[in-house]
């Protein structure tokens, strides 16, 4: 079968993508070098949308939580990843979590019985001439990395994920802070912690104590670069480094004081919309519980709620908002689009939703028309605006769906009434998005009663 679109990559983000574009009329081929001679060092199966750590999508929560959110957009746009998780749930709370062999055998199925594609079991190790969607994940292979690498430049494609956590600004208490650059340069761009000594040596000595995670056995190979040393590395150095290092309090006078801290945590703003800020120098192995416990004890983050909390791993993921262009092309080689975890989302919703919308994008280009993106009032657009051009390209990371990343409500909320707010006008941002796509671009529409005759 000759085909209109090349998706390299079987995980959740291709999968996702192949099943958009094959629903659409699209002819697809998808590349999965599982099965065809190759492996990967995380994968125990062939299956496409294999899932290799947790079986967990999160919450299911579409009125609170924004991956529940994402969850119900994805619904509506007819997702295979989703009505294959739906089918095969298992109990657990609030979240959607499944039998993981039955969901990848079930994407598996409906992807290898679709007409309109192709499962070629093969390795690619450059970067193709026709239109492709790349969805290789955070294991790409080395000859491909290397192809994207030369097309992009070899700073471009990260293979050592180091994460500090994120902080969400309203939770940051500012009677405790306060704003300012060291020796107030570049204006107050900063949040700053202050610490006295008693303060600073018990975190340290909390973090030395802190519970860490080990690599696993094919990471082990990875070392730790110097720039992106654990917090809790470095405090292992000597009960001074950090204030030396990241913590160091030099320049920066507490206006409270008019002195200099013992030692300082700074935030840095994480997104355009000053929402979310990251802890400067804060890429930590600690196990999240203790990460949470830990940071809770640094002035004015006793009530810090946390976006995303740090990691370090072996990973690879492009530098989207630098490369990409609106619609996920490479602004140097338009035939190329990425998706999932190597566009720099996190986690397996956001990769797939990635998939979804990134086979969206292609499908209407593939006619000759032109798709409007999704609000960024969505969950699926905040996703779309962050990885595109919404985070700062020198300091981008891997990030999963948060509220932080839409734009905040035009009136201040009580705390207990926000989060409604934002699913909300989510729910109605989509809804007017769907009326304004052309009928034949609206693959979603039966979706929902499928989902309900699933589940009933």
């Amino acid at each position: 079968m000759t085909h209109d679109i090349h998706i390299i990559g079987g995980g959740l983000a291709g999968s996702e993508a192949a099943w958009q574009l094959a629903e659409a009329g699209l002819k697809v081929r998808l590349s999965e070098m599982r099965g065809g001679g190759d492996g990967t060092p995380a994968h125990e199966t062939d299956r496409l949308a294999e899932m290799v750590c947790s079986n967990s999508f999160r919450s299911d929560d579409a009125e609170h939580n924004a991956v529940g959110l994402l969850h119900q957009e994805m619904r509506a746009l007819d997702s295979l990843v989703m009505r294959a998780a739906d089918q095969h749930r298992v109990p657990a709370g609030s979240a959607l979590a499944m039998d993981r062999d039955l969901f990848a055998e079930e994407v598996t199925r409906a992807i290898e019985q679709h007409p309109n594609i192709t499962v070629v079991r093969e390795r690619v190790d450059a970067l193709p001439d026709h239109p492709t969607i790349i969805a290789t994940g955070p294991l790409t292979g080395s000859a491909l990395a290397a192809s994207i690498a030369a097309e992009t430049g070899s700073d471009a494609l990260v293979f050592f994920d180091a994460i500090a956590p994120i902080v969400h600004r309203d939770s940051v208490d500012m009677d405790i802070c306060w704003m300012a650059a060291r020796w107030d340069k570049g204006g107050k761009d900063y949040i700053n912690c202050p610490m006295d000594r008693p303060q600073y040596e018990a975190f340290v000595a909390a973090l030395n104590a802190g519970e860490k995670t080990e690599f696993k056995e094919w990471e082990r190979d990875t070392p730790y670069f110097e720039g992106c040393m654990p917090i809790e590395v470095m405090a292992e150095r000597g009960p001074e480094t950090l204030r030396h290092g990241p913590m160091k309090p030099v320049g920066l006078d507490n206006p409270r004081t008019g002195r200099w801290p013992y030692a300082v945590v700074q935030l840095r703003q994480d997104n355009a919309l000053a929402t979310l800020w990251n802890m400067v120098g804060f890429q930590t192995k600690l196990k999240h519980g203790d990460q949470v416990r830990i940071f809770r004890t640094i002035p004015g983050l006793e009530r810090a709620e946390f976006a995303r909390l740090g990691g370090i791993h072996r990973n690879s993921f492009i530098n989207s908002p630098r490369l990409l262009d609106s619609e996920f092309r490479l602004k140097s080689k338009s035939n190329i689009r990425f998706a999932g975890q190597i566009t720099g989302c996190e986690g397996y919703v956001e990769s797939a939703a990635i998939g979804l919308i990134a086979a969206r994008f292609a499908a209407a280009e593939h006619i000759g028309e032109t798709l409007a993106p999704p609000p960024p009032e969505t969950a699926i657009g905040a996703l779309l605006a962050h990885i595109t051009g919404g985070a700062d390209a020198a300091t981008y990371q891997p990030m999963n769906i948060n509220f932080g990343l839409m734009p905040p409500p035009a009136s201040r909320l009580r705390k207990a009434d926000r989060k409604k707010a934002y699913t909300d006008r989510a729910r109605a941002a989509l809804a007017e998005w769907l009326q304004e796509v052309p009928p034949h671009r609206q693959m979603g529409r039966g979706t929902i009663e499928r989902s309900e005759m699933v589940e009933g």
